[in-house]
């Protein structure tokens, strides 16, 4: 006969059965890390403490740290939606698709850096987002070899800008040494001959972080119209 407990003492908890380890969980694991303690944080030793278990165990579902990092690109990218191409309005899906892979890698600190350190991410969602530009930009009546040449431009710009916003919203441009940088320039430039460089004396007031998402839908507006010239010289 089994004795219950008298009431002042508590029944022992069982500790919940952690779930099975896979290169899902270890991906999943990294995101959250990354999130919270940034992207030097993760590494194979502090994915496997915050699994309680240890960095060789790791290894069967992810064969080293740049491995981890590109499968956490995938994963962010896997965010960024994808549009039916549609030869209509081909031009404005191919902004929301910059946007949108914009959009997620600022969204994660650090994923740009990886983003830029891969030169050729070929894992799942990077396959589809690129497959998704060759077909949009092909809806547009770009030739193949049109349509590569002018994703990887699309690609690198969204990169780089992705890059340097991250920079600005994670904190890792020092804004007090940048302010401070930006008075000497503007101390230098003024220092200057007005005749010698006439126009790079006034654009300081273009380059700002009010002035951030103009100058990209700038640079993409611009980059789009050629696109449409290119692709009315092919009917």
């Amino acid at each position: 006969m089994t004795v219950p407990l008298p009431p002042w003492r508590s029944a022992p908890r069982r500790r919940a059965a952690k779930p099975a380890l896979s290169q899902e969980l270890v991906v999943k694991t990294a995101l959250e890390i990354l999130a919270k303690e940034g992207l030097d944080a993760v590494t194979m030793r502090r994915v496997a403490q915050e699994l309680e278990t240890g960095p060789a165990s790791l290894y069967a579902h992810v064969a080293n740290k740049d491995e981890l990092a590109e499968l956490m690109l995938d994963a962010v990218l896997a965010e960024a939606p994808i549009p039916e191409p549609d030869p209509a309005h081909w031009d404005e899906q191919v902004k929301d698709l910059v946007r949108g892979q914009i959009r997620v890698m600022v969204a994660h600190p650090g994923i740009a850096r990886v983003a830029w350190d891969i030169a050729v991410p070929v894992t799942p969602s990077s396959l589809r987002q690129g497959e998704a530009m060759l077909a949009l930009l092909r809806a547009g009546g770009l030739t193949l070899k049109q349509a590569t040449f002018a994703g990887d431009a699309l690609a690198l710009y969204a990169k780089a800008y992705a890059y340097e916003a991250s920079g600005w919203t994670w904190g890792d441009i020092d804004e007090a040494e940048t302010a401070k940088r930006g008075e000497q320039m503007v101390a230098y430039m003024r220092s200057l001959p007005a005749d010698a460089f006439p126009n790079m004396l006034r654009i300081g007031e273009f380059f700002s972080a009010e002035t951030a998402t103009e100058r990209l839908e700038f640079a993409l507006d611009v980059y789009l119209a050629g696109l449409k010239v290119v692709a009315a010289k092919n009917r």
